[in-house]
């Protein structure tokens, strides 16, 4: 895949890039959307598609970092389950960063839409769907853990509403608070998106001084949603955050075909 051509920016629009980075850090910690915010302010500065698809997944460690450490309460006694998850998305998303690098990208970006709106339609209907097949046990299923990995492939690949399909998936298959799973998805989306930013950072065309300033923003604003989903009730936030997933899926669906 060629680099796109270098390009320079000024201290306005770093700052610029720190702003959008706390915003996108409390839409990703919140609601799995972090990208909706940090892509569309990187090609707002004038960063082309590719280099701000590579560059934002290296900032979106920020995210996990700052979720990571907003969570710990959450997180208790999801050690286990969450080190086998990790290290399946982990695979997942070495192997979606190395599926763009070798593709064209507009390849995908006709399919996202339709990932991102049947994710949303399924956090949406999560609870319904539970209760009729049955949650697990909070244990890892074939099932779950094939899911988790596709999901971690497209993470890798492009990343937009990774977090939302996950949370979806996550809902439906195991029985606990959504505040509990919610930090359950923010870790095990961050272990792909791990792997697919290092992947970047050697073989992608990264523009780091706008990675480094979206990656603080979205370190002290991934720092506080976590607080925000503790205090607001569970079915609310489902519904905004499956309506933000519609939203982005329209989005995307109008740029791609447009």
């Amino acid at each position: 895949m060629p680099a796109d051509p270098p390009l320079t920016l000024g201290p306005w629009q770093l700052l610029f890039l720190v702003v959008a980075g706390v915003g996108a850090g409390l839409t990703g910690s919140i609601a799995g959307l972090a990208s909706l915010v940090s892509y569309p302010a990187l090609l707002a500065i004038g960063v082309p598609p590719v280099t701000a698809n590579v560059t934002n997944t290296v900032a979106l460690m920020g995210n996990t970092v700052g979720s990571a450490a907003g969570s710990r309460p959450e997180l208790r006694g999801q050690r286990a389950r969450l080190l086998r998850l990790c290290a399946i998305t982990a695979v997942g998303g070495a192997a979606g960063s190395a599926l763009l690098l070798l593709t064209p990208e507009d390849t995908f970006a006709y399919i996202v839409p339709f990932l991102i709106g049947g994710a949303s339609v399924l956090l949406l209907f999560s609870p319904r769907l539970a209760e009729r097949a049955g949650r697990g046990d909070g244990g890892l299923t074939a099932g779950t853990a094939t899911g988790a990995f596709l999901v971690a492939i497209y993470g890798g690949y492009f990343g937009a509403a990774a977090g939302v399909i996950m949370l979806a998936l996550l809902s439906a298959a195991w029985a606990q608070p959504l505040a509990r799973t919610n930090a359950a998805k923010n870790i095990v989306t961050g272990a792909a998106n791990l792997v697919a930013a290092v992947v970047f950072a050697f073989t992608g065309s990264v523009l780091w001084p706008a990675a480094a300033a979206l990656c603080l923003g979205l370190v002290a604003g991934s720092f506080v949603g976590p607080a925000v989903v503790r205090r607001l009730p569970a079915a609310p936030l489902r519904v905004a955050i499956a309506l933000a997933g519609m939203g982005l899926a329209v989005t995307l669906a109008w740029q791609a075909w447009s």
